[in-house]
């Protein structure tokens, strides 16, 4: 089992997430903010949209979602 994490300053051991990682993410994040979630940024205010939110949050690493691939 290897385990890669969204947390890349903690685990240097970790590969790029895959396109289909990162939107699941994203959209997992989203849902989460559509259904009421506190909004992990600073300044959430200027974003209308849960995914637009999510997205800046995964952009600036602040999303703690973990990925496990089994290989």
């Amino acid at each position: 089992m290897v385990i890669y994490s969204t947390d890349f300053e903690e685990n240097k051991m970790e590969k790029e997430l895959t396109r289909f990682e990162k939107t699941r993410i994203i959209s997992a994040r989203a849902l989460q903010l559509a259904m009421g979630a506190p909004p992990l940024l600073k300044e959430p205010e200027q974003f209308t949209k849960p995914l637009d939110l999510a997205m800046e949050e995964f952009e600036n690493k602040l999303i703690p979602i973990t990925v496990i691939r089994e290989e």
